[in-house]
Formats: C-alpha cells, sequence, structure tokens
C-alpha cells in the first residue's frame, strides 16, 4: 500500500468560517474541522481566546469580531503552547498574553521544535508565516486559577488548570454566570484527538471528570461544533474520554502482548476507525498519538519532543 500523504500536508481546501454569538459577548469561531477560537467582552476591554496560526490568519477573525465590537484586547489566553494555536498573538495587540505557567516551560523547552513541527504538518494553516514575528511568549502565567473580573453585571471569567491533559499545561476558560466553557483541545466536539503530547491515563480520568463537573450548558472545544445543552455538553465529553479508552485499550494489549508499535497502530485504527475516521484530522493525529502512548507504556513520563524529522520518521513507519 503506498504511503498516504504527509499528516494535513494534502488538506489544502479553504475551510468556511463561522462566527456564532453564544450570549451577550460572548463569541466564538469555527471553522469546519480548523482550530476554534474565541471572544468575552468585558464591560470595556476583550479578552480572546486563543491566536491561530499567523498573524495574518488572526487579522481575519478580528475583522470578524470587530463587527460586533469595537472594545480593546485586553488579555490574550493562549489554553496551551502548540504553534497553531498562538503564533497569531501578535496580531491582537494584547496588554497582557495569558497562559499557564506550564505552557510558558514548554514553549522555552520544545516552542522553536513544535512551530517547524506543525508547519510541515499543517502548512495550510500557516498563511504568510513570513508575518509570524518570532515565539509568543505570555506576560501572565498562574500555576492553578486566574480569575478576571469583567466588570458590571458581566460576572468573572475563571481562567483554571484542570489537570494534565492534551498537554501538561492545557488550561479552560469558564463563564460560571453564562455557564460557557471554552475547554481548548481538552475537549474535541466531532473532531479527533491529537494526543501527541498527552498524558492519556490523567486526561482520561481526573482532568475529564473536573471538565464534567463544572455543568458547562455550552462548550467550545479546540475543533469541531459547539455543543450546545448539557447532553450535547456531556456527549462531547464522553467522546473525547471513549477516544482515549479505546486507544489506552488497544495500545496496552498490544505492549503487553509484546507486540510491536506498528501492531499496536493498526489496532487501534481499527478500533477507531468506524467511529472516528471520517473526523478532520483522524489519519493525521493517529500515528502520533500511538507513538506518544506507546512512550508513557514505556515509563517515558513527558513527551519526546516532536521534530519535522521525528514527525517523519514516525508516520512512515506507522502510516505505509
Amino acid at each position: 500500500m503506498a504511503t498516504k500523504p504527509f499528516a494535513s500536508s494534502a488538506d489544502l481546501g479553504v475551510k468556511e468560517q463561522t462566527l456564532e454569538v453564544l450570549a451577550d459577548g460572548v463569541y466564538a469561531l469555527t471553522a469546519k474541522g480548523d482550530p476554534n477560537l474565541g471572544a468575552i467582552e468585558g464591560e470595556d476591554f476583550l479578552v480572546c481566546f486563543e491566536a491561530l496560526a499567523t498573524p495574518v490568519a488572526a487579522r481575519r477573525w478580528l475583522a470578524k469580531l470587530r463587527e460586533h465590537t469595537d472594545k480593546p484586547v485586553r488579555y490574550l489566553v493562549l489554553s496551551h503552547y502548540h504553534a497553531v494555536r498562538v503564533l497569531g498573538a501578535s496580531a491582537f495587540d494584547a496588554e497582557v498574553v495569558v497562559s499557564s505557567e506550564q505552557t510558558k516551560h514548554l514553549i522555552a523547552e520544545r516552542g522553536q521544535q513544535d512551530w517547524e513541527s506543525e508547519y510541515g504538518r499543517m502548512p495550510r494553516l500557516f498563511e504568510e508565516p513570513e508575518s509570524i514575528p518570532g515565539l509568543t511568549w505570555p506576560t501572565l502565567t498562574f500555576r492553578d486559577k486566574l480569575t478576571i473580573d469583567l466588570g458590571g453585571d458581566r460576572g468573572d471569567l475563571v481562567l483554571e488548570f484542570l489537570g494534565r491533559g492534551h498537554t501538561e499545561g492545557d488550561i479552560v476558560a469558564w463563564l460560571p454566570q453564562q455557564r460557557i466553557l471554552f475547554a481548548g483541545d481538552l475537549v474535541e466536539s466531532q473532531a479527533a484527538l491529537y494526543t501527541g503530547d498527552a498524558f492519556h491515563f490523567d486526561w482520561a480520568a481526573d482532568t475529564l471528570d473536573r471538565i464534567k463537573a463544572l455543568g458547562a450548558q455550552q462548550l467550545i472545544g479546540g475543533r469541531g461544533a459547539i455543543a450546545r445543552g448539557r447532553d450535547q455538553v456531556d456527549a462531547a465529553i464522553e467522546q473525547t474520554r471513549d477516544f482515549l479508552l479505546t486507544m489506552q485499550r488497544t495500545v496496552g494489549d498490544a505492549h503487553r502482548s509484546g507486540g510491536t508499535l506498528k501492531d499496536a497502530f493498526a489496532a487501534t485504527h481499527a478500533a477507531l476507525a468506524p467511529k472516528y475516521g471520517a473526523w478532520p484530522i483522524f489519519e493525521h493525529c493517529l500515528p502520533f498519538d500511538v507513538q506518544r502512548l506507546w512512550d508513557e507504556l514505556n515509563g517515558i513520563e513527558r513527551p519526546v519532543i516532536w521534530t519535522a524529522e521525528r514527525d517523519r520518521q514516525v508516520w512512515d513507519e506507522l502510516q505505509s
């Protein structure tokens, strides 16, 4: 069988972007499986959530947002460190760029390698890459929780680290008054999971339990459709958990039986594809997902840094 096109390198079609108003002053942008974004109005400022891969791409989102509000961006919140989520930050002219302390550490440790890796995997998302001024660095970090008073009668925005998951530093943005949750890549609604930098066992257990316990009525995941109503929110969380648990079972079985990494990949693909195979970035993600979980089972606590060279090696081994 011929090798499949590398990652998302053949995904060159433009995805239609849709701005949705979730509540008064609460906005989300979805794009048919491309990264989602959000924005929340304070009394006289904006909080933006996620930044896309380049300033040019981010400006297109901001132009849509400016059809609804002209308030200045005070806070830009980065849910985690992946390049496609953060390198467009300069377009926002934010007073404060916020992340977890853990994410700042990851940027220092592997930010440049991640940039080069993701650019090779998802070139379409890096529109005019020469517009990127360099790595994005937070100017305000926190370990567990940071609360932003939105002013007036708008309530609070709570930024919180709920446990290791998609990376070791993911945070969510929670509006308790409106019961709206921006979950970043900790939850995907109708989109496959990328787990190449994940902590599969923490994520599938305590981290998702804490997210579910918030009781959101609307949830915006990292990719895919917005979940509306408690039933859809819980379904998105449990779909995320099911993906992770299926991986744990199939990769774990291969590992315990003395199988190879490729055996684990084949079993996992066979188990997940009937339910998730048609969802965005499934084929792209799965080799990197299986490699990371295999590493965890081998006792490698923290994810091995992905480089453009390592990406190709894993892809060629598993997707051929």
